[in-house]
């Protein structure tokens, strides 16, 4: 946010101040859309409903969209038009059932170069779009599956164009009975020992409700999902069809809150501050 230098401090703040107090967070128990389950924020962190959510990735952090998410957890101390405010964003994949089978058989190596050339394939598209080109620099932290509760959780470092700086991206997936919980981290990197001290409380933090837990699965009724636990990672299906798909929207996950922290931010704050030009008939 280097421009924000170059103007008057006092009335910079104060907008960003007004900005801040604008927003109702929440604490205690959030009852999540759909019945999936309950949040119970964890002490130290503040709740944002999905509405205010869509508006932050969007309007502030200046990302393509917002909308589908279950809301934010961010922390307390930290408002989210911070420069160096994250958040874990939350949302739910209903894609049937995933087995984990063959969590303990996946060369976490290998899979990491099959992403790097998936994420190469489809920049050419971002680029048509208007957005970055990505690239996976590695492992922040490699995937780790805990069977015992089923969660996995792995971080990658993202590249965005030219910069010479790279994004922490730290993901969750909690399995349940029909599909899986999303929490997606998003910082810088320096933010990763902040993220992983919170990892516990913010897993401990969400319970499925009384049908929907990994334990709850019929498979005499129940949808068997296309995805293993090396897709999850990939974040494609192993199968090949509508891989493109997938893999577009799962990049467009990845891309939620990085990169805008500071200048989709500062776009926004001139839009608002600055009068629109008068278009004349006929332009």
């Amino acid at each position: 946010m280097h421009a924000v230098a170059n103007t008057d401090p006092d009335s910079t703040q104060m907008f960003f101040d007004s900005l801040e107090a604008s927003f109702q967070y929440q604490t205690g128990t959030i009852q999540l859309e759909g019945g999936i389950g309950t949040l119970n924020v964890p002490e130290g962190f503040r709740y944002l409903d999905p509405s205010q959510t869509a508006y932050v990735i969007h309007d502030l952090w200046g990302n393509p969209h917002g909308e589908g998410t279950l809301g934010m957890i961010v922390p307390a101390n930290v408002g989210v038009s911070d420069e160096h405010s994250w958040a874990f964003i939350i949302t739910y994949e209903e894609m049937g059932y995933v087995k984990d089978d063959d969590a303990d058989d996946i060369d976490y190596d290998d899979l990491l170069k099959e992403m790097q050339h998936d994420a190469e394939a489809v920049n050419a598209e971002r680029i048509r779009q208007g957005y970055e080109p990505i690239s996976i620099v590695g492992w922040a932290a490699k995937p780790y599956y805990d069977n015992e509760r089923k969660v996995l959780h792995w971080a990658k470092e993202i590249r965005f164009g030219e910069v010479d700086y790279a994004t922490l991206n730290y993901n969750v997936r909690i399995l349940g009975r029909k599909g899986v919980l999303v929490l997606n981290a998003v910082s810088s990197m320096e933010e990763l020992p902040e993220v992983e001290q919170n990892i516990e409380p913010v897993l401990a933090s969400f319970n499925y409700s009384s049908g929907n837990r990994y334990g709850d699965f019929n498979p005499d009724v129940d949808e068997v999902a296309a995805w293993t636990i090396g897709g999850l990672v990939a974040g494609k299906m192993l199968a090949k069809t509508g891989l493109l798909a997938l893999l577009l929207k799962n990049l467009k996950l990845i891309a939620l809150a990085i990169g805008g922290l500071g200048t989709g931010l500062w776009r926004w704050y001139k839009s608002k501050t600055t009068p629109e030009p008068v278009r004349k008939i006929g332009e």
